[in-house]
């Protein structure tokens, strides 16, 4: 497996938005939320009311190991980011994903710490006590170098910003769609922090906003990405939010500009650019549409329909795509 290359595998088309986000923050929830139906998907709320079905999450491979039971091989491993630490498994009715698997447990075997992005599924158990420990199901991943996961690091320190600012909002308004659309939540938040702040009621989110600063750390100041970045201390010389955020430090441009054009604009011109055969990969899209002002659901949205509807791009391999030929 290459050091950027993708893993092939079958495109999902109904599937939810993967949401960006710290390990702290998933593993601080204990909210599982059922589907009440067949179908219906089920999540877990994060105390700053991420509803997480499915989230795209990076780090450093930290462990990996392979488990035989009667019903086949199992595969459990750790990614750390700068917060902390993703658990995820890959199952033994995924054999699909078993070649690549013990490809990188090969490599992690003989000493080899790579960096990853792993699309996984929402998990829970939940103890005889009532206790919730979280956990993802890989669908999808990756091995990525370094600015890859710098960009994964901007994006996540981005969402998370924007969770902790509806969450803010939420505090000085009545716990209503209407109420909390007027306060300044954005729709798609709306419903996670009505269930979110039922269940948690009130926390102090500084664990949650230093995250954030150690993601921008690891980012913005150091060439050693592998390292788990230091904690923040307490002193003037330290960055604020804001200054983090918008400092542009080698094509890490402000995430607080408003879109510069328009999201299908941006993909398309984008791949026009940037592909030199092969096609341009999903997250390079994705990133030039938040790079440009838009949100990262947005940028999901519209690659999606100018895949499926407008048939203005194609996608010839897994996560990579094209212009239509002419």
């Amino acid at each position: 497996m290459g050091g950027d290359s993708v893993i092939q595998q079958p495109i999902r088309r109904s599937r939810q938005s993967a949401i960006r986000l710290f390990a702290q923050e998933y593993s601080d929830a204990d909210l599982p939320e059922e589907g009440s139906g067949e179908y219906d998907p089920s999540f877990v709320i994060t105390k700053l009311g991420a509803k997480v079905n499915r989230a795209l999450v990076g780090g450093v491979i930290d462990r990996l190991e392979r488990r035989e039971h009667e019903s086949g091989l199992t595969f459990t491993g750790h990614i750390r980011d700068p917060t902390g630490v993703h658990l995820f498994n890959v199952a033994s009715f995924q054999p699909e994903l078993h070649p690549d698997i013990e490809e990188l447990l090969h490599r992690f075997e003989k000493g080899d710490r790579f960096l990853m992005l792993l699309v996984g599924r929402a998990r829970w158990f939940e103890t005889d006590d009532g206790g919730v420990f979280t956990s993802f199901r890989a669908e999808e991943f990756t091995v990525v170098d370094k600015d890859r996961y710098t960009h994964w690091l901007v994006d996540t320190a981005a969402a998370t910003l924007r969770r902790l600012d509806a969450f803010e909002a939420s505090m000085e308004s009545d716990l209503t769609p209407a109420a909390l659309e007027a306060s300044g939540v954005p729709r798609d938040l709306v419903d996670g922090l009505i269930l979110s702040r039922g269940h948690y009621g009130e926390f102090d989110t500084e664990n949650y906003r230093v995250g954030v600063l150690q993601g921008l750390s690891t980012a913005l100041g150091s060439n050693a990405v592998i390292e788990s970045a230091p904690a923040p201390e307490a002193s003037g010389d330290q960055p604020t939010l804001t200054e983090s955020v918008t400092e542009d430090d080698g094509g890490v441009a402000s995430l607080e500009s408003g879109p510069e054009k328009d999201v299908n604009e941006v993909i398309l011109e984008t791949i026009l650019q940037r592909d030199e055969g092969s096609g341009v990969d999903y997250d390079t899209l994705v990133h030039a549409c938040v790079m440009a002002g838009h949100q990262r659901e947005t940028a999901e949205d519209a690659i999606d329909h100018l895949r499926d509807v407008d048939g203005a791009i194609i996608e010839p391999r897994f996560s990579f795509f094209q212009l239509l030929p002419e």
